[in-house]
């Protein structure tokens, strides 16, 4: 198994830049589905969704499409990743105690990140319904996207600064998810 190193995730990073939305991104998700499915079948118990800001429709995002798995359970599905270095993968124990984290083709030029998260667990629900969320109601897709530019704009170089400033907001409108009874899909998209 290959994992990258600590210095691989922070050392030659891209630019943070966020991009309008682009309409093959839904294409692109749809292609990476079909080899991913493919290479784990197995281990997927809750659907293969495009999450992240590339999955909602007319919101600006950095172009990296985000996939989440939903997974029976990270011990289980341990073996998927290995299984999938072959689709240049790469493996990195990010919040190893809710999901496997992967991001492609390498960490200083990422075109996706796979997240393998069990299917009945709060952050799978919680991600779907965010997701969700943005694509029903417009003014919170304003307010993430002004959010995401002002951040990208202050911290181009630091990917985790740049996440860090987003942490309360994605609480809120999750929240705000649950309490408008939009709840997660579940089917592969």
């Amino acid at each position: 198994m290959s994992e990258i190193g600590t210095s691989d995730l922070s050392d030659d990073n891209e630019a943070v830049h966020i991009e309008p939305y682009d309409d093959r991104w839904p294409e692109r998700f749809a292609e990476e589905a079909a080899l991913i499915s493919g290479t784990i079948g197995p281990w997927i118990t809750g659907g293969i969704h495009h999450v992240g800001s590339t999955a909602v429709p007319g919101l600006a995002a950095k172009p990296v499409i985000d996939i989440m798995v939903g997974v029976a359970d990270l011990q289980s599905s341990r073996p998927c990743i290995e299984r999938l270095q072959p689709l240049a993968y790469c493996y990195w124990p990010y919040r190893a105690k809710v999901m496997h984290w992967f991001c492609k083709p390498r960490p200083s030029h990422r075109t996706h990140h796979l997240h393998l998260v069990p299917a009945d667990s709060p952050r799978y629900l919680d991600v779907l319904a965010f997701r969700d969320h943005l694509r029903a109601r417009p003014d919170a897709r304003a307010d993430y996207e002004a959010l995401k530019r002002d951040l990208a704009g202050r911290y181009p170089n630091d990917r985790e600064a740049y996440t860090e400033g987003k942490t309360d907001l994605i609480r809120q409108l999750t929240e705000a998810a649950r309490a408008y009874g939009r709840g997660p899909l579940r089917h592969r998209e």
